[in-house]
């Protein structure tokens, strides 16, 4: 009988195999690592292994994008549109809603964001309408947004989704700038360091 594909060589069945399969199907995670964690599950106690379970439940269950900027929230809308404190009138535009975590951990900038859901990325198949682009034209027009900070990650898509935007609003009175260059070109923001990305939102240009 054809042996599956990733089927564990030493044979440990199907419910192990199973679990194999599925830790391997996570980002970055390679064979070996998802034995190991496989095994990791094994040997704590039934409440641990049982806690992780029910936490991916929970945020599956719970977690929603945010009626207003389509960041990740529990509630109707997130902490940060909740935030009375907040410039509503600057908006940060970034990919995705750890790129929003990346830029909070500067402690530099005080408006709101608006999560995109990804980049424009044709060979990926990904479009213009496949992300929440309506929404944040609706949203400049119907709340008088000033200024838009394109906070894209800086690669040849996410400056091509920047552009993009930016031709969408070229009849609309809203200022558009972008995060100044001390974020290296090809780098993207979940792994740029809290200096580097204070120095990009303050030295924001016209875009």
């Amino acid at each position: 009988m054809p042996i599956r594909a990733f089927q564990s060589e030493a044979g440990y069945g199907p419910a192990v195999d199973r679990l194999i399969d599925e830790f391997a199907l996570l980002p970055g995670i390679g064979r070996k690592t998802a034995e190991r964690l496989t095994h990791y599950i094994l040997a704590v106690g039934r409440d641990k292994a049982l806690g992780l379970a029910d936490a991916i439940r929970a945020v599956k269950d719970s977690v929603r994008p945010c009626e207003v900027c389509f960041n990740l929230t529990e509630t109707p809308t997130c902490r940060i549109c909740g935030d009375p404190r907040r410039d509503r009138q600057v908006v940060c535009v970034v990919e995705r809603p750890r790129d929003v975590m990346a830029l909070e951990a500067s402690g530099a900038y005080q408006g709101v964001y608006h999560v995109l859901g990804g980049r424009i990325s044709p060979l990926e198949g990904v479009g213009p309408e496949d992300l929440t682009l309506d929404a944040l034209v609706r949203r400049v027009r119907r709340d008088g947004v000033r200024e838009l900070v394109m906070a894209t990650n800086p690669t040849l898509e996410g400056d091509g989704t920047a552009l993009f935007i930016s031709n969408l609003l070229s009849g609309d009175a809203v200022r558009i700038t972008r995060l100044a260059r001390g974020i290296a070109s090809g780098s993207v923001l979940e792994f740029a360091n809290r200096e580097m990305l204070a120095d990009a939102l303050r030295g924001r240009q016209e875009f």
